[in-house]
């Protein structure tokens, strides 16, 4: 079958397609996924440098997250059958024709979405769930800052944040990006390659600051954002797209009465399973509803890997990345 394939660490050429490569075989609780179109994900830019927590043996095939058909099931998986339009999270193993999937990390695909919204659900928008509900328990009138808010995650945390009835402040790089946000719901908009974030932020909350800020972008961003918080705010550690990852002074936190407060998805649903599936359901119906729509603006056929990989790299995306096969 067709893969894109890493055998050597690095960067996006690095990466090789094949069509030779044996296709998966399910385990008793496995679905095969013939896979439509498949999300990319910063982690997938780590892992093919070897910088993820959680490294795949050489050589892989990456792609953690992907929309499909199911093609073949297990003998002991009774949640899907052949024919079923599913979301799939797989880890590893999505950038190809096929993925294989244990059942229980395979979602049905919201009728109200495209292949190419669905690919992209799970990591983004389960992560900005988790991340608002249960780690900053963020709460209806509180101001909300998202860093980074036209790319994957941070365009579900402004839709997210809406809907819980925060406040939204967008902070992103370009008008174009921050356009966007405008048009996700956010109520203000900080271009920080323009401004000082610190000083924006006083300004749009009166000195205030604000009761939550979602950082996936770090780096220079980072400190800034915390000298912008809100007595008993909380500071949500996503990631670090910008590449460098801050080294916060402590006594700021102090200072602030904030908390800072990691976000790991990954590892919260394996650590806490049923919440985990009480949030999907959740978001579930509020896809089903027509409360989120999922922005996917960056498409590329999966022969244009590089372009999409760099795409993210260079912080061009707006929305999600998708490669489609």
């Amino acid at each position: 079958m067709k893969a894109l394939v890493c055998k050597e660490l690095g960067l996006p050429d690095k990466l090789e397609l094949v069509t030779d490569w044996s296709e998966p075989e399910p385990g008793e609780h496995d679905v095969i996924v013939d896979v439509k179109a498949a999300g990319l994900n910063f982690p997938d830019v780590l892992m093919i440098q070897g910088k993820y927590q959680h490294q795949p043996e050489m050589p892989f095939i990456p792609g953690g997250e992907c929309a499909g058909v199911v093609s073949a099931v297990g003998s002991k998986v009774s949640r899907y059958k052949v024919g079923d339009k599913v979301i799939a999270a797989a880890g590893v193993g999505a950038f190809s024709e096929k993925v294989l999937a244990n059942e229980f990390g395979v979602f049905p695909m919201p009728e109200a979405l495209s292949f190419e919204q669905a690919a992209g659900v799970c990591i983004t928008y389960f992560t900005s769930y988790y991340a608002l509900k249960q780690r900053a328990n963020l709460k209806k009138g509180e101001t909300l800052l998202v860093l980074g808010a036209a790319g994957g995650v941070g365009s579900t945390a402004v839709e997210l944040g809406k809907l819980m009835g925060a406040r939204v402040i967008a902070a992103a790089s370009s008008a174009e990006k921050l356009e966007l946000c405008k048009q996700l719901g956010a109520d203000e908009l900080i271009n920080y390659s323009e401004v000082s974030l610190k000083d924006a932020v006083r300004e749009l909350t009166d000195g205030k600051g604000v009761d939550v800020v979602y950082d996936p972008v770090g780096g220079d961003y980072s400190e800034p954002a915390v000298r912008s918080m809100a007595w008993n705010g909380r500071f949500l550690v996503i990631g670090f797209a910008s590449g460098p990852i801050p080294a916060i002074p402590l006594n700021l936190a102090l200072l602030k009465g904030c908390s800072i407060v990691g976000v790991f998805w990954g590892r919260f649903s394996g650590e806490e399973t049923e919440v985990q599936m009480q949030n999907g359901e959740e978001l579930w119906a509020l896809f089903d509803a027509g409360k989120l729509n999922p922005v996917v603006t960056d498409c590329f056929p999966l022969e244009q890997y590089e372009e999409a990989f760099n795409c993210l790299i260079d912080r061009k995306a707006r929305g999600k990345v998708i490669l489609t096969t």
